[in-house]
């Protein structure tokens, strides 16, 4: 890894990671699944909830609606927890999906996303399988659930929405000037909270107060995203390749993704810019009516504003949102076929029909849900006690590996040598007293790798907490390694105020022979005052032997992975005895 100008590129399916998410998702919580669903299913029968699951009086008689509701937002929650399995989710959710939602918001917004974020890629394994099996149980226990689980399960899936809603979506960017209902505002979730908090209340409630309720919220949201559409800051007044919609089809076209689609979404992109302000006037009028429609339809009994509306989201869920399910880091339908789904089945039409027939037995769709929510509710306590447990873990070594491989753990003599310190004090290799040496090579006027390995080394020493650790660093510039140089950069890092760190200095020749001995390759180029180098960090025993050799790329610097390398590092000296 060069010592200038490195930034980290991480292969989001680096085979390592996949593996290991494939174990923890398929072979660890598919056990542990299901030994707490057979609990809960023995639990069950002994309490007799087996014979009494799904068959009260107001689950029998549950509105049409409600069961259509049940089914529909079920079934998506399971599709989106289906998404999370794709195996690029551990190491791109948190950077390339949550991190870019929160641009162009307030910063405290902007802080509790990169919290998030930073959470995510501190343990990307154990939450993203966590996340997966929640999601895909929670689908689950809505669907053959009518009664009192069925409701926990839906304010559980209201709160659940919510939190991914501000996280997740950034509050689905009511914040950000150039937002639009066409690009996914007001977020997806915010459709799964309503859904949720409606399958939260009784059957008889419901029955009287959810079509009006949705449709009249969903009005509310269309008038405000045409009301949006107006701004010119949005972009959709412009023709020509800076239309919003032209721009965004170009950006969307370039993700995998079928040959037919990419078509559509291109084209609908070269229409609107060829339209420009016509196109815009035309989807401004289209969510005006609608809306409108939408308001009085629950008093008068329309259906053609409940197929504006849906006819709106399909065309725009295309050509505004590529359908948001491909690329490899699809994490749900976004927001407009959910809007959709709910003001079907919020229509006067489905609000007057009476509850669907049951086609099984009694006893069958009985034990038959029970046996199936047992474990899909076993799937929700495995995947939240998981979630709650990992963030108290130490952080995984995930992007560590995905950046530079495995480690080397050998048992080879270390070459010695004895150089002049930041201090001017002469420090030789091998220690006394039973010290471990973590050993580095750093150019003393780098201002991009070498910083950030200089700040893994400093957390590795505070973190160790050890007076059996030092960390030496080497000089590695052949031109500019001077004392004055080298003191500048252990002041400027703060490693100055460290005491068990030493920054090494000597002539040229003395340098080039120990980045020689230990295999460094350290050279100039034109018109930069930075080496290119390579990076790695030994970690040598007190009788002077290697006993491990990592690769270390700190990348663009990010606190997830300089806090991998740094457990990665940690966890060695826990493992030598020296922690």
């Amino acid at each position: 890894m060069p010592g200038m100008g490195g930034s980290l590129h991480i292969n989001l399916l680096n085979q390592t990671t996949v593996s290991t998410f494939d174990h923890r998702v398929y072979t660890v919580a598919l056990l542990q699944i299901l030994a707490v669903g057979l609990v809960l299913f023995f639990t069950a029968v002994l309490s007799g909830g087996l014979a009494r699951f799904n068959v009260s009086p107001l689950g029998e008689s549950e509105p049409a609606a409600r069961s259509v509701l049940r089914y529909t937002f079920g079934a998506i929650w399971l599709f989106d927890g289906l998404l999370q399995f794709q195996p690029g989710m551990p190491l791109g959710l948190g950077s390339s999906v949550l991190a870019p939602a929160a641009a162009g918001n307030p910063s405290w917004l902007v802080s509790l996303v990169h919290h998030a974020v930073n959470l995510w890629n501190l343990h990307p394994i154990a939450l993203a399988a966590a996340v997966a099996w929640w999601q895909v149980g929670l689908g689950v226990v809505i669907i053959v659930s009518n009664g009192l689980v069925g409701r926990l399960a839906g304010g559980v899936s209201a709160l659940w929405a919510i939190i991914v809603w501000v996280v997740g979506n950034a509050m689905g960017g009511i914040f950000q000037s150039t937002s639009s209902i066409l690009f996914g505002w007001p977020g997806a979730t915010v459709w799964y909270a309503l859904a949720g908090a409606a399958l939260a209340l009784s059957p008889d409630y419901f029955g009287r107060v959810f079509s009006r309720v949705v449709l009249r919220c969903t009005a509310v949201v269309l008038a405000l995203g045409a009301l949006q559409q107006l701004r010119p800051s949005v972009g959709f007044w412009r023709g020509g390749n800076a239309n919003a919609l032209t721009t965004m089809a170009n950006s969307m076209v370039a993700s995998a993704q079928p040959h037919w689609l990419a078509w559509l979404v291109r084209e609908g992109g070269v229409i609107a810019g060829s339209m420009g302000g016509g196109f815009n006037t035309l989807v401004v009028l289209w969510l005006l009516v609608a809306a409108g429609g939408l308001w009085i339809s629950s008093r008068r009994g329309w259906m053609w504003p409940i197929w504006t509306t849906v006819a709106f989201a399909l065309v725009f869920w295309v050509l505004g949102q590529d359908t948001a399910i491909f690329g490899g880091l699809a994490t749900d339908l976004n927001s407009l076929p959910p809007m959709a789904a709910l003001v079907l089945i919020g229509s006067p039409r489905l609000a007057a029909r009476a509850p669907l027939r049951r086609r099984l037995p009694r006893e069958v769709r009985s034990q038959t849900g029970a046996v199936i929510a047992s474990f899909a509710a076993s799937m929700m306590v495995v995947s939240g006690i998981s979630m709650v447990v990992a963030p108290l873990a130490t952080a995984e070594p995930t992007f560590y590996l995905a950046a530079n491989g495995s480690t080397t753990v050998i048992n080879a003599p270390a070459p010695n040598f004895s150089l002049t310190d930041q201090f001017g004090q002469r420090v030789g290799l091998t220690p006394s007293g039973g010290t471990w040496t973590l050993l580095s090579f750093l150019d003393p006027v780098c201002y991009t790798d070498c910083p950030l390995l200089a700040a893994q080394m400093r957390a590795v020493l505070v973190g160790a907490h050890s007076a059996h650790l030092r960390a030496i660093a080497v000089a590695a510039n052949p031109k500019y390694h001077s004392t004055a140089e080298v003191q500048h950069f252990a002041q400027i890092h703060g490693m100055d105020s460290i005491a068990n760190f030493h920054y090494l200095n000597g002539t040229t020749a003395q340098l080039r022979q120990v980045w020689n001995s230990y295999g460094i390759t350290v050279y100039n180029v034109p018109k930069s005052v930075m080496s290119v180098h390579a990076d790695y960090l030994f970690l040598i025993s007190p009788t002077g032997r290697i006993r491990v050799v990592l690769g270390d790329d700190p990348g663009s610097g990010t606190i997830y992975q300089q806090q991998s390398t740094e457990q990665v590092v940690l966890n060695y000296l826990s493992h030598f005895g020296v922690i």
